[in-house]
């Protein structure tokens, strides 16, 4: 069952977060249609508040489960004492300049994250280089929504390429979380996309980085019935999948052309 809820607020982003603390809901769990943008008015005259849309799907019936029964807290235990980190595998010795340069600066930034991981390099069709992580802990390497690791790839290329005239492109990822991401990006663009065309309405989703935005565009470039555009300013900025009206077939006769 969809139901739906409007919201005003000085701006569309604000409006947006007034109905998800309402509803107690995370972003993905809605569609948002923009009813009204903000309006700032000239010298304060004529201003008026931005009116978001947002529509939800709720169970025909809502069964809460039965509380559970609260165990006896068992007595306190003394913590086993941690297992020594490993130590990361030593370098080839017949390994690149530029793989060593980068596994230097990524082992040393690790250490004093407390994390220890293998790493894997292989060369980019570009001329740049991917490095793949594993091992315990990449959860605190990955961050939340990959953020960490966007953030470990940038200082990476900062290090290894800076007083380069030639830049090289390093691409970091972690127990391939990047591909992961693409596929669960691709399946959320299409999910819109049909949310677009049964409601017949423009869908925004979530603040995304540039990265996260063109997998989506890219994923819907060619699907009928929708198109995409960007809207807001870093780090605000998202992507709206707007519904197309099918073009109406022409019926009227054509003249005939006369040789």
């Amino acid at each position: 069952m969809i139901k739906t809820l409007e919201k005003s607020a000085r701006t569309e982003d604000e409006a947006i977060a007034l109905a998800l603390k309402e509803l107690g809901m995370d972003r993905d769990d809605v569609s948002v249609e923009i009813v009204e943008r903000a309006k700032s008015g000239f010298l304060g005259i004529g201003a008026s508040p931005a009116v978001i849309r947002v529509s939800y799907e709720v169970p025909d019936e809502e069964v809460k489960p039965a509380p559970k029964a609260e165990k006896p807290a068992a007595p306190a235990a003394k913590a086993p004492k941690a297992p020594a980190a490993p130590k990361a595998a030593a370098a080839p010795a017949d390994e690149p300049a530029e793989y060593a340069q980068i596994r230097q600066f990524l082992t040393g930034l690790l250490e004093r994250m407390g994390v220890t991981a293998e790493m894997e390099f292989s060369p980019r069709e570009n001329g740049g280089v991917n490095v793949s992580l594993s091992g315990n802990g990449m959860g605190a390497i990955i961050g939340r929504r990959g953020e960490t690791l966007d953030a470990i790839q940038h200082l990476t290329n900062y290090v290894v390429n800076r007083g380069n005239e030639k830049h090289m492109h390093i691409s970091v990822d972690a127990e391939c979380y990047r591909s992961k991401r693409e596929e669960s990006l691709t399946r959320l663009a299409e999910k819109m996309a049909e949310k677009a065309i049964k409601y017949k309405r423009s869908m925004a989703l979530e603040p995304m980085n540039s990265y996260e935005r063109h997998v989506i565009h890219t994923a819907l470039q060619n699907y009928p019935g929708v198109t995409t555009s960007s809207t807001g300013v870093e780090p605000n900025r998202r992507v709206v999948v707007s519904y197309v009206k099918p073009e109406q077939p022409d019926n009227k006769p054509k003249s005939r052309e006369w040789a």
